[in-house]
């Protein structure tokens, strides 16, 4: 019996084909791919510096609560989102500041490291040019007055833009438009609205004229007073119509692909 399973254990080993075998080496290694690792936006807790220029309305006059306007309702607003630790504010705003006066500070150099800093800047200005020329001749106003003096707004504002970036060529610029304090006054229609509604489209402009620009427009937000907006001087913003303003600075600037709501996040 022994015997018979040997011969038959040799049958079969030579009834097998080579073909039929597998040959297993182990000398090669299969290869272990990884994926490239993203690390997240908000992995690292940032500080972000916030710089105002302008006027009276960056400056937050009228804001009876003393939270500097709209820009100190964005200080604290930005502080909420992921990954930022801090947030820092610079405001060099000035009531009555001219675009002029705002360019000739910036070619003077006396903000360049602020706005060196800057992740992202804020920027009111043209409301006081428009009332050089009120003043000038309250009881006479003509349209051509106030075409004139937009013609030098422009060149004041294109070379505004043109200096920040000299100096900051990334940081997102959250460019502000006017509105028409005289409708408190009055509902109807006026030359004044015509007036205004033309610097606001060379304000927009030269805000679509820089990529990393966002232009908000306001102008809507003080039509009438109905709302109770405006500040006792019934000219500035109190801290109502400045929430309404920074409402409205948050919803453009999801526009402009600055903020992601959905992950809340900063983009800049």
């Amino acid at each position: 019996m022994k015997y018979l399973i040997m011969i038959i254990c040799v049958i079969f080993l030579i009834g097998c084909n080579s073909n039929d075998l597998v040959e297993v080496s182990f000398s090669e290694k299969q290869e272990v791919l990884f994926e490239d690792y993203v690390i997240p936006f908000q992995f690292f807790p940032r500080t972000i510096e916030v710089v105002g220029l302008g006027d009276s309305l960056t400056q937050g006059v009228g804001d009876e609560l003393k939270r500097e306007g709209y820009l100190g309702r964005l200080q604290q607003h930005f502080s909420q989102y992921k990954g930022i630790e801090d947030v820092l504010l610079t405001n060099t705003a000035k009531r009555g500041r001219r675009s002029d006066q705002l360019l000739k500070m910036l070619k003077g150099g006396e903000i360049d490291h602020q706005i060196r800093k800057a992740n992202i800047i804020t920027l009111t200005i043209g409301g006081n040019d428009i009332m050089k020329v009120v003043k000038k001749d309250l009881f006479n106003l003509k349209v051509e007055a106030f075409e004139k003096e937009l013609e030098k707004f422009e060149r004041n504002y294109d070379q505004i833009i043109h200096e920040i970036r000299e100096i900051n060529s990334t940081a997102p610029i959250i460019i502000i438009g006017l509105y028409n304090p005289i409708t408190i006054v009055t509902d109807e229609k006026s030359e004044f609205d015509l007036i205004l509604n033309d610097w606001n489209e060379a304000i927009q402009e030269t805000a679509s004229s820089d990529s990393n620009a966002c232009y908000v427009p306001i102008d809507h937000l003080f039509v009438t007073n109905a709302n109770l907006v405006y500040h006792t001087d019934f000219f500035h913003p109190n801290s109502k119509g400045y929430q309404l303003v920074i409402e409205k600075i948050v919803n453009t600037m999801q526009e402009c692909d600055l903020i992601d709501v959905d992950n809340w996040e900063l983009l800049f």
